[in-house]
């Protein structure tokens, strides 16, 4: 490419709109790749410590033990959370007064409901970030096109006046004008590959929540406890049977 042209020149020539349009590409890029960073690196130490939480959770001896456990195993806090709300209701159930506007509900329902409030919490702290890479993906094209739009109207407007025009003066404007467009598509494929992954990962990380609030519900509610080899191989809770 000649020297005179590229990204440096484009910067350096272009008007406010152009400039607007590089910056918004490089915040929205900025921002994409730390949310992708940020989640893969918290989906893989999610998956790489789950195994060992869900035991030590239920390896534990009393409840106030196997709290500390998954809170200590668990970085993410997804599991913690959920674990927490659920004792916190099976206490407030067992402390309820006699007399309180929830005398006439069962710990089933009673705990079923926390855990229903809590694992939805959970799923959006799970999928925080995916609307922000779904709406780069599905964007910065059209940003980038617009940059490519105006590069072009702004270099034949300095053309119009020429009386003849030779190539390198279209060639190059032009040129400038096209890499928004490059610019564009660099900023939304990782995004939308990012944004595919993660939504997959979430799918089986939520199905695995599931099945652990399932579990969670039938300790707290009939006393059935898991063992510490069946806690990896809880199945989900649409799925599951009744305990």
């Amino acid at each position: 490419m000649n020297e005179k042209f590229g990204i440096a020149h484009l910067i350096a020539q272009g008007d406010g709109v152009t400039l607007a349009v590089a910056v918004l590409l490089g915040l929205m890029s900025v921002a994409s790749w730390t949310i992708i960073l940020g989640k893969g690196v918290a989906l893989l130490r999610l998956r790489r410590k789950l195994v060992g939480a869900l035991q030590a959770f239920w390896s534990a001896p009393s409840r106030e033990e196997a709290l500390a456990a998954v809170r200590r195993e668990d970085a993410s806090g997804v599991f913690a959370g959920v674990a927490a709300d659920a004792m916190e209701a099976a206490q407030a159930f067992e402390t309820r007064s006699a007399g309180g506007i929830g005398a006439g509900v069962d710990a089933g329902e009673f705990i079923g409901r926390s855990l229903q409030q809590s694992t939805v919490f959970a799923q959006a702290r799970v999928e925080r970030g995916l609307t922000m890479l779904a709406s780069v993906g599905a964007t910065a094209p059209f940003v980038g096109l617009l940059g490519t739009v105006w590069g072009i109207y702004h270099a034949l407007v300095g053309l119009s006046g020429a009386s003849t025009v030779v190539l390198d003066q279209v060639a190059g404007p032009v040129g400038e004008a096209l890499i928004m467009t490059a610019a564009g598509l660099f900023v939304a494929i990782p995004a939308v590959l990012a944004y595919n992954a993660f939504t997959r990962a979430n799918r089986l990380v939520l199905a695995q929540l599931d099945g652990f609030a399932h579990s969670l519900h039938a300790y707290l509610v009939a006393g059935v406890r898991i063992g510490a080899q069946e806690a990896s191989k809880v199945q989900p809770l649409r799925s599951a049977q009744a305990a």
